[in-house]
């Protein structure tokens, strides 16, 4: 009867490989356990990874057709350029900081209206041993990483076409990611408290079009009147677009770097506290 009490040599491989994944999984859970905003962003990211395809042509071709349309067919106007250089080699820094906008308010908007609102994704994970703030965290993180792989195929393309004027663009990315956390976190916060995606879509026609046309990513803003001026000063998208075309250029910023830095990092700060807070309201009973 031994074979009937004792597991043979295939039984015992069996159970240690069953053991030592039981194991792995004890430990990769103990970790995100650690950083619970990390299992967050891994649920995005798993999820992303069904879907990335449909967004790669998108994230390669809209810079292509944008630097093309604007910086080669409205450049080719521009004879003198702007500023001693070409309106292709000058927009770029714009452009790139726009499109970090968008991404992170589509990301920001949208979704974090629809986990609260339909499919209720939120309360599932508020209900798991997860804080307010490991859910905002995750999510936040998880635009980061948007923001950051539109703003890297868009150097990449605009590199290949040969409109960087100095090898500091680099240094844009970091820019576009914190002018990413500076915007996705209001807007969170915004997303959250709407009664209804009507408000979602008032967002983009009375904020990040009139941000896009008048804060210095198509034209100087110093061509503006005085009053509009300073409305391009106060918001987050300027200080970015001036960051992202001084690296861009291979020249100083118009302002000082630590004043747009210190100025983005009170964004990204203010907009956490009020996202936590509408969160908050919503899953805390």
């Amino acid at each position: 009867m031994r074979y009937l009490t004792e597991p043979g040599p295939e039984g015992r491989v069996d159970g240690e490989r069953s053991g030592m994944t039981q194991l792995a999984v004890r430990r990769a859970r103990s970790g995100l356990a650690r950083v619970p905003a990390l299992a967050v962003l891994q649920y995005y990211l798993v999820g992303y990874r069904r879907t990335w395809r449909g967004g790669v042509l998108s994230s390669f071709l809209l810079p292509t057709l944008t630097v093309l349309g604007f910086g080669v067919g409205v450049g080719a106007l521009i004879d003198q350029g702007v500023g001693g250089v070409s309106y292709l080699e000058w927009i770029v820094g714009g452009l790139l900081a726009s499109t970090a906008l968008q991404v992170a308010i589509t990301e920001s908007s949208w979704p974090v209206y629809s986990s609260l609102q339909w499919t209720k994704i939120y309360f599932a994970q508020f209900a798991a041993p997860l804080r307010v703030a490991d859910i905002l965290a995750g999510q936040l993180a998880f635009v980061l990483f948007r923001v950051l792989a539109s703003a890297t195929a868009f150097l990449v393309v605009t590199g290949l076409l040969g409109a960087l004027r100095s090898p500091w663009a680099v240094l844009a990315l970091p820019v576009a990611a914190l002018l990413g956390l500076a915007v996705a976190a209001p807007t969170f916060a915004y997303a959250a408290t709407a009664s209804s995606d009507s408000w979602l879509a008032l967002l983009f026609r009375f904020a990040v079009i009139p941000m896009t046309l008048f804060a210095g990513v198509f034209f100087p803003v110093e061509s503006l009147p005085v009053g509009l001026r300073w409305l391009a000063y106060v918001t987050p998208l300027w200080h970015a677009v001036d960051l992202s075309r001084a690296a861009t250029l291979g020249v100083p910023p118009v302002w000082s770097v630590t004043g747009h830095l210190l100025y983005l990092a009170a964004w990204v700060v203010g907009g956490w506290l009020l996202a936590r807070r509408a969160l908050g309201r919503k899953l805390v009973v």
